[in-house]
């Protein structure tokens, strides 16, 4: 695990968050939350119709549930949680972000996205004043010297198929409030197949025009595009196809103009480069949430969970 992702479990030794894990049986969570807890890094919450299942899981596992709370949806609430009728510990779990009773969640190891989100957005709901949801990854690339000390946002890589320029502009913007809640300083580079004018077409201006809107709302935002993946990340590159930009061979924030190029690029990361995927970590929600791929494993629930929470605690 990349040492600036630690360095997260080190920062939140000192205020360790609430994180509800409403998926308590799988082994993989079980694993994950003990050492999490072992490290005073979070204080885990997992949330269960059946208590008995979750302490025969963790028996089987040899995981020990010392510390480790765990919460019955039934004597949480008395009526199902706002806008659903849905009682499962997914929405439970959700419910207890919107009642301030814990400060993250991390989810989908045993449920796919479209659930996951579904409780996200009837209960947790939006942020105020966003209209988009969006995703990212932090991609740890062992072989990298650039971005953030080897590690890179990518977004948007698992949500909006084809966002519009507001939908690019909207992903940009909650990218770089995502980098800063994890300590960064965003350097954000809107992706294309063109450099600054070097090719044309609709999904160029697309991007150009996603510029356009978030340097109206957040001017001293370091943004630019449309780049290059060269011309983000390498800086002789960057230095010789845009000279004057604030951020070519320097980005840490890749925006990706759709779903193909952003789903494709964090996979060949993973399975060509050796790269690390950590999320997907859903933004532009009332409170920070994981939706797990359902194949992660234990350093992924480690590293998701290290990332929402420290983005709960800023």
């Amino acid at each position: 695990m990349n040492q600036r992702i630690l360095t997260l479990r080190d920062a939140l030794a000192a205020h360790p968050p609430r994180i509800a894990y409403p998926e308590g049986t799988n082994p993989i969570i079980l694993s994950a939350v003990r050492q999490l807890a072992d490290w005073h890094a979070a204080r885990p919450v997992l949330v269960t119709d059946s208590p008995t299942a979750i302490k025969q899981a963790a028996a089987d596992a040899d995981v020990s549930l010392d510390g480790i709370e765990i919460m019955t949806v039934s004597h949480q609430h008395d009526t199902p949680p706002t806008n659903t009728t849905d009682t499962s510990p997914l929405t439970y779990a959700a419910q207890l972000l919107h009642d301030d009773m814990c400060d993250a969640m991390v989810a989908g190891i045993d449920h796919p996205t479209a659930a996951v989100l579904r409780a996200a957005l009837k209960v947790v709901g939006l942020a105020p004043g966003v209209r988009y949801a969006s995703s990212f990854f932090v991609m740890d690339l062992p072989h990298f010297a650039g971005g953030e000390d080897g590690l890179l946002i990518f977004a948007d890589c698992g949500m909006n198929i084809t966002p519009d320029a507001a939908g690019l502009a909207a992903i940009a913007e909650a990218s770089a409030l995502s980098a800063t809640r994890l300590g960064w300083q965003p350097r954000i580079a809107l992706l294309s197949y063109s450099t600054l004018g070097s090719a044309g077409g609709q999904s160029v201006e697309t991007v150009r025009r996603a510029l356009a809107e978030v340097q109206a709302h957040q001017p001293e935002l370091l943004i630019d595009g449309e780049l290059q993946l060269d011309a983000a990340l390498v800086p002789t590159i960057g230095h010789k196809k845009a000279p004057t930009s604030p951020v070519a061979g320097q980005a840490n924030v890749l925006v990706f103009p759709d779903l193909n190029s952003g789903n494709i690029a964090y996979k060949l990361a993973e399975h060509l480069a050796g790269g690390h995927a950590y999320g997907p970590i859903l933004q532009g929600f009332a409170r920070p949430i994981s939706d797990l791929s359902r194949g992660s494993s234990v350093d992924d629930v480690i590293g998701a969970s290290l990332i929402v929470g420290s983005m709960a605690a800023e």
